[in-house]
């Protein structure tokens, strides 16, 4: 790591309860980092052996209450002091990776703070509305739930001012910061495995082998409903297999109803979901992603993408290229865009080519020169 060999690091990230893009970054900057502690709200230990066994892990009073693990959301309201209560005058260099509370620590007037920013706060910003009204509250508790999370937004407002640099995941993502924010930002793009995945010739394939794919986190903002629907229409000659699992899971496999054509096939292991990508006609992108890792890891197989033309998809994708766009979040505009594609049309080395502009060792060099430019500016005040 550039800069002075005494330079002490710590990394900060809002949980580690779960298995997402943002995991998959701490578990780059982790390697960047080995001698840097991981301080985290909390943490569950199957996700911290999957990346980071034998890591010092420093997390909250959150992870001692009851349900502090299982049901974090219930301390709400007690995460921003707990972010707070993490003692870090020791460190020359702070790193907070994260779209919640972990920008919200409290450093020494000499130390650097760098947040990587997958998005500001979603429920506190951006899908504020969508994520009250999809609430199965009562609408008086949805109220008192809109009046909490306008403190929220008050202290998150106030906690981005303590960062001393921001780095955007996507450009989609550098104009919430500057919207929300008032803070300028860089774009780095996140780390994406594409060592993993090498193209398949598909040409061998026989009708009833090839299928189209779908894989993320099964929740309702990821409208994955619109796929189910469209491959309902499509019948037969279209196959459909998602992966992932989620709190949408039953609700689309009612929707499914049966339908020979869809197959869930749950959470798969990584050699698993390489194989899925590499087989696919093409990845299916129906939701408007901060960035959106799996796309980049199906143009890694050399796969063509069909995405919701949002988001951080816009930013990755080369039209006629790379993939295709549907303009509307509906069923109908998804049913044409399928219908239209052509896997004739692409030329898989070409896809995975334009992938490599998102490797992990693109990410590492130009975060390496980020930090080394701003920890010297810093140095030298």
């Amino acid at each position: 790591m550039t800069g002075p060999l005494n330079m002490k690091v710590a990394l900060i990230h809002d949980h580690l309860a779960q298995d997402g893009g943002a995991e998959k970054v701490l578990n780059i900057l982790a390697g960047m980092f080995p001698e840097a502690p991981i301080y985290t709200l909390l943490s569950e230990e199957k996700n911290v052996n999957k990346y980071f066994k034998n890591r010092q892990i420093e997390t909250s009073i959150i992870q001692k209450l009851p349900g502090g693990v299982k049901h974090y959301q219930w301390y709400l309201l007690f995460m921003p002091m707990a972010v707070e209560f993490f003692d870090l005058r020791a460190y020359d260099l702070v790193i907070s990776d994260t779209s919640s509370f972990a920008k919200g620590v409290i450093t020494r007037p000499e130390t650097l703070h760098i947040c990587y920013c997958h998005t500001p706060t979603r429920y506190l910003w951006s899908d504020t509305h969508q994520y009250i009204n999809e609430l199965k509250y009562n609408k008086w508790f949805k109220k008192i739930i809109s009046y909490v999370l306008n403190g929220l937004r008050i202290w998150d407002r106030a906690a981005a001012d303590r960062v001393d640099m921001f780095i955007a995941n996507s450009k989609t993502v550098q104009k919430r910061i500057t919207k929300y924010y008032r803070r300028d930002s860089v774009v780095i793009y996140p780390p994406v495995e594409t060592e993993k995945f090498t193209p398949l010739d598909l040409n061998a394939q026989s009708a009833e082998e090839k299928y189209f794919l779908l894989g993320c986190r099964l929740a309702p903002y990821k409208r994955v409903d619109i796929v189910v629907e469209a491959f309902k229409s499509l019948g037969e000659n279209y196959k459909l297999k998602i992966f992932g699992d989620g709190v949408d899971l039953s609700r689309l496999q009612d929707l499914a109803g049966g339908a020979s054509n869809i197959e869930f096939l749950g959470r798969v292991s990584e050699t698993e979901k390489v194989q899925l990508f590499a087989g696919a006609q093409a990845f299916i992108n129906p939701q408007e992603e901060d960035f959106g890792i799996t796309v980049v890891e199906s143009m890694a197989a050399g796969r063509p993408v069909i995405a919701y033309r949002r988001g951080g998809a816009t930013e990755t994708i080369i039209e006629g290229k790379t993939g295709l766009f549907f303009s509307e979040q509906t069923v109908s505009s998804l049913v044409a865009t399928i219908k239209e594609f052509n896997s004739a049309d692409f030329n898989s080395q070409e896809i995975r080519q334009h992938a490599e502009e998102f490797s992990v060792a693109n990410f590492q060099k130009q975060l390496k020169d980020f930090i080394a430019q701003h920890y010297q500016e810093e140095d030298r005040k």
